[in-house]
């Protein structure tokens, strides 16, 4: 036990901490050099786990907490101030040098690397005291999506992948289904109401998609969508006018467990615009529907299981 807790001392006072992350971005680049996300995972596991449970608690007295809107369809309470102001808190302690792009609060320059954080994706069904909300942390490097992270507190559900390492849920390695017809399929999307107009009311590619599939589960969140394709208890996801900080997490775990996301013509030119995910077997399909064929060699080949 000695030796132990002199082992800490000895990191903490040499740059690190008891979990082994780097303190200072200096120290993160020679960590990035060697490949040792390790540390980086562990930390954000920890943060969003605790993020999740405020937002549990705050939930546990919705009736007694303001509510704002941001526009006629987009709601804002005090738990996503709160739960993403502790996110940011963390992260800038750690990486002080590192970017950050935030729901409520915005963009804050940096280098290395960015961090896309939505505190509680499905706000609306946080309101109103359903399950279907989730924190997602992504975490990029040079432009390219890197780690990602998305917790389900009400469900209990950590789904999380890094780049070229499998995704996983709770720790168990995930996996998109196999369905390769259409006609079998479960597909989840989010239809704009009040405020919305064509297209992005989404109403004509529903119309278009909901003759040819098996039917259509509409949850209010789209990391949770995305983790959802990749666990195979959905087969599909599409969406219009996401920000990146809906996405960018739940794309890199569904990429991660074999999964394939686009934008509608099989690209990635109008991320995040429009978004298209799947299990990869039905993605070409799923684009014809939504209209825009997917462009000659743009779709990636999957195979069952997790990408290595």
């Amino acid at each position: 036990m000695c030796a132990q807790i002199l082992s800490v001392a000895i990191r903490w006072q040499s740059g690190y901490d008891p979990l082994g992350i780097p303190r200072t971005l200096g120290e993160w680049d020679v960590v990035e050099q060697q490949g040792e996300w390790s540390g980086v995972r562990r930390f954000l596991r920890e943060i969003i786990r605790h993020a999740g449970h405020m937002a549990l608690e705050y939930q546990g007295r919705i009736g007694r907490m303001d509510i704002e809107r941001k526009s006629e369809t987009q709601l804002v309470t005090q738990a996503d101030r709160a739960v993403e102001a502790y996110l940011i808190a963390q992260i800038k302690q750690r990486y002080p040098g590192h970017a950050i792009v935030a729901e409520e609060s915005g963009e804050q320059a940096g280098q290395s690397c960015r961090w896309l954080i939505d505190p509680i994706d499905g706000t609306t069904s946080f309101v109103h005291g359903q399950p279907f909300f989730a924190v997602s942390v992504g975490v990029e490097r040079q432009g390219q999506r890197y780690l990602g992270m998305v917790y389900l507190p009400a469900l209990n559900e950590l789904f999380e992948a890094e780049k070229g390492q499998g995704a996983l849920c709770n720790d168990a390695p995930i996996a998109v289904s196999s369905c390769a017809r259409l006609s079998e399929a479960v597909l989840a999307t989010h239809l704009g109401c009040r405020g919305f107009g064509p297209p992005d009311d989404n109403l004509a590619a529903f119309a278009a998609v909901k003759g040819r599939i098996q039917t259509v589960r509409i949850l209010g969140s789209a990391a949770l969508h995305l983790c959802y394709v990749a666990d195979g208890r959905l087969d599909g996801y599409w969406q219009r006018k996401l920000q990146a900080y809906d996405a960018v997490a739940g794309m890199l775990i569904v990429e991660e467990a074999g999964g394939t996301v686009s934008d509608f013509g099989g690209g990635d030119e109008r991320f995040f615009d429009e978004l298209a995910a799947s299990n990869g077997f039905l993605h070409a399909e799923l684009l014809d529907l939504l209209g825009r064929p997917p462009a000659a060699g743009n779709l990636p080949s999957n195979e069952y299981g997790r990408k290595r």
